[in-house]
């Protein structure tokens, strides 16, 4: 099943609860009224209404602009000025100085632990010699979780006991993954609440011992968002890219929410690129986003 076909399945539900207005939408005329109901309908899919009232603006002008005369015609315009806003940044994996490292940060329960053994696989399917670092030392079984999917994968971990300290697990990680020409390493981290100030030192104190031990490694820190939880997964989002910064997000259980369009909205708010997508349970069931896939399915 290609990308198009599985993001569509994902956001069955999303459209189940907006997709009835859409029709009619894009079947009626393209009048004051379009626009109306084209705000309460992006809204409901939770863009948010900053969100909502920009695309919409941006469609009354376009229309206007391009003398389009029907909804239908609307539709494209629509579908390219979505594609316009999830366009953001560098959608891929910055791996160009190995081993890269890549760290995963997020609230508890959002699927931090599932998503890199999900993204270890994949990475192992391309070629790419992958290696976890359980860096959430906090959590009963995070590392033993980490572990099944280590093995599930068919990759290396490495880990402590539990309540060790997360930079030194950090600094085995690099050692291994000089020693073995790792491509990249995945590291879990602690899910704690967003505005705990522990939570920016801790990340510090793990960036000063990749600095050192891996000086000149390409990076990403990637942010975990329930999509299920909508406009406060955005709220998170802020606070994280206020603390943490961040060079992407990951979208989880796109496919048990009725709201995908938060998508649009985390992109458009934050900036920053939505890299990849879950649309399901099995271990190929975590996608790179494609904006223009995504917005034809969402519409």
């Amino acid at each position: 099943m290609g990308f198009f076909e599985k993001i569509k399945q994902g956001l069955t539900r999303t459209r189940e609860n907006i997709g009835h207005s859409f029709d009619q939408l894009f079947a009626g005329e393209l009048d004051d009224d379009f626009y109306d109901i084209l705000e309460e309908t992006l809204i409901l899919s939770d863009m948010g209404v900053d969100t909502a009232l920009e695309v919409s603006e941006e469609l009354r002008k376009r229309t206007k602009a391009e003398k389009i005369k029907t909804a239908a015609e609307a539709r494209e315009c629509l579908k390219s000025i979505l594609v316009e806003i999830l366009t953001v940044g560098n959608g891929g994996l910055n791996m160009e100085n190995r081993p890269a490292v890549c760290l995963f940060i997020g609230v508890n329960g959002v699927g931090k632990t599932t998503t890199i053994g999900k993204l270890a696989a994949r990475m192992k399917g391309e070629g790419h010699k992958v290696l976890l670092c359980a860096g959430d030392t906090f959590r009963a079984a995070a590392a033993d979780q980490l572990e099944i999917w280590s093995q599930r994968a068919g990759v290396d971990l490495v880990r402590q006991g539990e309540g060790a300290d997360p930079a030194a697990v950090v600094f085995d990680a690099c050692t291994a993954a000089k020693a073995r020409k790792s491509d990249m390493v995945l590291v879990d981290t602690a899910g704690r609440l967003h505005n705990k100030q522990n939570l920016m030192n801790e990340l510090n104190k793990i960036s000063r011992v990749i600095d050192r031990e891996l000086p000149g490694a390409s990076r990403e820190t990637l942010l975990v968002l329930d999509a299920t939880t909508g406009q406060n997964g955005l709220i998170q989002a802020r606070q994280f890219k206020e603390s943490a910064g961040l060079s992407g997000v990951v979208l989880t259980k796109l496919d048990g929410t009725a709201k995908g369009g938060i998508v649009v909205a985390i992109a458009r708010e934050l900036g920053v690129p939505v890299k990849f997508i879950g649309v399901g349970e099995g271990i190929d069931d975590l996608m790179p986003f494609e904006p223009e896939a995504f917005a034809e399915a969402l519409l």
